[in-house]
Formats: structure tokens, C-alpha cells, sequence
């Protein structure tokens, strides 16, 4: 018996609980969770933007340590450390072959597994694959990845997804060169790894746009050379903060039409967006043919950063073992399971950066 934030119903509330975890089966991982990120995404799931069979347990950005393993599993042994990885890819099907990892068919194809179950019996989904707002999980090998030296196991939670995602938004996604200007929308926990990761490509000028004036320092901490609070005027403001001619790049970690709509005219001519945050179908982007044309400008989706964990998060290690990547700076606030529903709130209110659950 364990303890778990448990989401009933799609706009239910969540309920802290005891669930009965079974022991690993073949090509199964169990894992004692040391910390667990509370992304927006998990927000999402909750309240309907994104699907996700219920009842479930929440959670997807975490790392902990091995209990134990199911037969035919020997890339981790009990003891280890692990980052866990919500979208494992299969490796077979057409976006896999294409090298395109992150975009693959069956990555959360276990979201639909009942993986536990409640005292009462009810059977319980792990929500996007790993269910880490929970004490143990057991969950697919291919959902776990050893934590690389020197990389704390707490901060290491992190690495699952904010930082995958921002590094990879910056690295993959929009291939900031040095020298280039890149301002960032959103500063949450995504926004300030995407910040961290613009300093480390070596953009020359970096803009943080968040609606939160009390987030300047967190964002310049983080990187940012300039602060912007975001209003109707926020792309002529920027603009004039890059010599008159838009930013090379946008990063939008928010997922509004409105805010995705700014980011791409805050770009120069030929500029390019890269789009992060997750908006529900009712956020209606629209543009002009005549503009597309004139502009020249770039407009992308970014899927998980557009990275392969398993290539990525050694590079990224070396970059913490340097000094050059700060995971602690993203974190704002550490709850325990009972601090998960404050956690929404201040994301609603667009405070604070990223909640850390620490067990």
C-alpha cells in the first residue's frame, strides 16, 4: 500500500489515497519516487484540455530509485537512480523510423493500462504512462533511464520534462545559433529551462515576456537579459529591444492563441516561433495569406523539445556537471502530495515557477 494523488474524474478534484501497487512483471520496472515535477500538462489532464483515461494517478515528470525489476529488464537494477521518460518510443513505427522519436504512435499507448488499483478495487491508469504523484510506481522498462553522474536524484525529476522540453525547444526545435536574439513567453518552469538553454546556445540578446512583473528576477536569474510584462503592446516592446526588427526566435511556453499570435509577431522578418505550451481546441490561431507570404517567417509545433532522452540527457549532464545548467533555480516551491492542488492554483494565477513534490 502506497499513497497517491488519485484524479477520479476528468474536473474532479484530486484525493490523496492509498493504492495497492502489484510487484513488476516481465519488462517492468518498480520505482521509489524521489521527487515529482507538477507540470502544466499534468493541469491539463485534470481538467479536461488533455485526454487521459480516469481514474488514473497523475504525474509524468519525476525520478526515484529502483525497488525492483521484472524479468528480462538489465539496463537498470534495484538501487539505481532513474529519470522517468513519459514517452518512450517504440521504435517501429513510421515516426521512429524516421528517427522522429519524440513524435511516436505508441509513446503513450500504456496510458491506457490499469497499472494499480485503490483499496477498494477501483482499477487505476497511469496518467501519460509513469503515474509519479505517487510514493512507487511500477511502469514499462522502457519508461526509466538512469540518472547520469553527478546529477542530484531530487533535481534529476526535472530533467523529465521542463528541462527535455526547453533544451530541446532552443537546441531542436528552433536551433538558436550564437548571437541571435530569442525572447521567451511564459516564465514557468519550461519557460525558465528554455531562458537557461537560450544562455547556454549563446543568444546575444534574451527577452522574457510573462503577464507576472514578479517574475523578472526568476527570469533574469535564469538568463534573461530583458524583462517584459505582457500587454497589447508587448511585440512593439520587443521590437525596439532588437534594434527595431523582431527577435530571430520566439519560444511560446504558454498555449493561448493570443500569446502564440504575439510570439510570431515578435519576430523578425524570416524569424521563426517555436510553439511549447499545450492550448485546447477552442484557442484559434488565425493569419492572413498575404502576411505568411510577406513576413517569411517560420511557425512550428515542438513536441516534447523534439528530443531523444536517451541522447540528450548525457549532454545535458555535462552542462549541470559544469555549472552551466542550474536545475535548482527552476524550482520555486517543494510540497509534499497534499501541496499538488496549490500547486494548479498557482499556475492558474501564473505564479511561481516549477513545484517539486518531494517525498
Amino acid at each position: 500500500m502506497i499513497r497517491a494523488a488519485v484524479l477520479p474524474a476528468v474536473g474532479s478534484a484530486l484525493e490523496i489515497t492509498g493504492i495497492v501497487l502489484p510487484e513488476p512483471g516481465p519488462g517492468q520496472v518498480r520505482v521509489r519516487l524521489a521527487a515529482a515535477g507538477v507540470c502544466h500538462s499534468d493541469l491539463s489532464l485534470s481538467n479536461g484540455t488533455m485526454r487521459v483515461p480516469v481514474p488514473a494517478v497523475l504525474g509524468h515528470e519525476g525520478a526515484g530509485t529502483v525497488v525492483s525489476v521484472g524479468e528480462g529488464v538489465t539496463h537498470v537494477a534495484p538501487g539505481d537512480g532513474v529519470v522517468l521518460n513519459w514517452a518512450p518510443s517504440c521504435g517501429s513505427c513510421h515516426p521512429c523510423t524516421l528517427g522522429e522519436v519524440w513524435l511516436c504512435t505508441n509513446a503513450l499507448a500504456g496510458a491506457a493500462n490499469v497499472y494499480a488499483r485503490t483499496e477498494d478495487g477501483t482499477e487505476l491508469h497511469p496518467g501519460l504512462n509513469v503515474a509519479a504523484f505517487a510514493e512507487e510506481t511500477v511502469v514499462a522498462a522502457n519508461c526509466v533511464l538512469p540518472v547520469p553522474d553527478g546529477v542530484p536524484l531530487t533535481e534529476a525529476a526535472l530533467l523529465g520534462c521542463a528541462v527535455l522540453t526547453g533544451w530541446g525547444a532552443i537546441h531542436h526545435s528552433a536551433r538558436v545559433r550564437a548571437g541571435e536574439t530569442v525572447v521567451v513567453f511564459g516564465v514557468g518552469g519550461v519557460g525558465l529551462a528554455t531562458l537557461q538553454a537560450a544562455r547556454i546556445a549563446g543568444a546575444a540578446t534574451i527577452v522574457a515576456v510573462d503577464v507576472s512583473p514578479e517574475k523578472e528576477e526568476l527570469a533574469r536569474a535564469a538568463g534573461a537579459t530583458d524583462y517584459v510584462v505582457a500587454s497589447d503592446t508587448t511585440a512593439k516592446e520587443i521590437r525596439a529591444l532588437t534594434g527595431g526588427h523582431g527577435a530571430d526566435v520566439a519560444v511560446e511556453c504558454v498555449g493561448r492563441a493570443a500569446t502564440i499570435r504575439t510570439a510570431w509577431e515578435s519576430t523578425r522578418r524570416g524569424g521563426r516561433t517555436t510553439v511549447v505550451g499545450i492550448g485546447g481546441k477552442d484557442q484559434q490561431v488565425t493569419f492572413n495569406a498575404l502576411e505568411i507570404f510577406h513576413w517569411g517567417r517560420t511557425l512550428a509545433g515542438c513536441v516534447y523539445g523534439n528530443s531523444n532522452p536517451a541522447e540528450d540527457l548525457p549532454v545535458l549532464a555535462e552542462h549541470i556537471r559544469a555549472g552551466r545548467l542550474d536545475l535548482s533555480t527552476l524550482v520555486t516551491e517543494r510540497i509534499t502530495l497534499e501541496g499538488i492542488p496549490g500547486a494548479f492554483d498557482n499556475m492558474l494565477a501564473g505564479k511561481g515557477g516549477r513545484a517539486l513534490v518531494v517525498f
